[in-house]
């Protein structure tokens, strides 16, 4: 009998946080930070509230950072249990003209700061979720490229730490006072995740600037269900697969509590709409569309 192969881990899918105000979050987003909005659809379990997704031009797994706006909600709190920071990949010597661009916002920041030999700024959107730009690759321009790393905070760091290497495939690469790096694959953007070790830290709650879940990368649905049979067997609670329309997800908490996601890479996002109209159209999915008037009239409008 042939051994079926591991599944794999190919880095960082997506990260999701909270938004208050949906125009304030649009604008951050896509006219500060430049990233294209592709797609505008609902929260599938609640089709009360806008689901937006910022990426690169094409939408691709790994550049993804997506929002539920609640209007109205209260700040949460980071902490113990929480992605805390995310971070974005941008390019070498471009770090400059962000700290310009930051100034005349009136955006406040730390840094230029150096982190495992890359040099970063730090700051936080409307919400006060916070943000980094590191200098990572050889491209040109000064352009987000994609995500770049995940940083989790925890009380203690050995648990999950076992789940990402032991389980996961994740490579331990280094540390830095509290913090402890890995990767997946050959490591760069997008694959890499911080664990913070902070004990005397308080817990997080989830609201308005704060991160929901992260989402890792498996190639197929094929390799998602062997994933989920192999975290059922460890005893981890697992959900079933759910139908997100531009991927497959299933969702467990790690053992510090964070909730992750793995989500499949196909089909994306241009399964309904073409690639140059992404983002245009309040798109649903096929169980909601025969509410489509009730729904666009309960949602606050907003100009793309």
């Amino acid at each position: 009998m042939t051994d079926v192969p591991k599944p794999t881990i190919s880095g960082i899918h997506h990260v999701t946080a909270i938004a208050s105000d949906p125009q304030s979050n649009l604008n951050f987003y896509t006219r500060f930070l430049g990233m294209r909005l592709v797609k505008k659809t609902v929260n599938f379990d609640d089709p009360g509230s806008y689901h937006f997704y910022y990426a690169d031009a094409e939408g691709r797994p790994g550049s993804i950072l997506t929002f539920f706006p609640w209007p109205g909600s209260r700040h949460g709190r980071q902490g113990n249990g929480q992605v805390t920071v995310t971070s974005f990949a941008i390019p070498r010597n471009s770090i400059g003209t962000w700290v310009e661009r930051l100034s005349k916002a009136d955006v406040e920041f730390d840094g230029p700061i150096t982190r495992f030999g890359e040099e970063l700024v730090i700051f936080s959107d409307p919400d006060g979720l916070k943000i980094e730009l590191i200098e990572s690759g050889d491209e040109s321009g000064e352009a987000i490229r994609s995500i770049h790393s995940a940083t989790i905070a925890e009380a203690g760091y050995e648990r999950t730490a076992r789940l990402l290497t032991d389980t996961m495939g994740l490579r331990f690469v280094g540390e830095e006072g509290n913090r402890f790096r890995f990767v997946a694959g050959d490591g760069g953007a997008s694959k890499i995740v911080d664990v913070l070790c902070s004990p005397d830290a308080a817990r997080g709650l989830v609201s308005a600037g704060t991160v929901h879940h992260i989402a890792w990368r498996t190639p197929d649905a094929e390799q998602q269900l062997r994933w989920r049979s192999i975290l059922v067997g460890l005893d981890y609670d697992v959900s079933p697969v759910m139908d997100r329309t531009y991927f497959e997800s299933i969702y467990f908490r790690e053992p510090g509590g964070v909730l992750f996601e793995i989500a499949t890479d196909p089909p994306g996002f241009t399964v309904d709409e073409p690639l140059d109209k992404l983002g245009q159209g309040l798109k649903l999915p096929p169980m909601y569309e025969a509410m489509r008037s009730r729904i666009e009239s309960a949602l606050p409008p907003v100009t793309v």
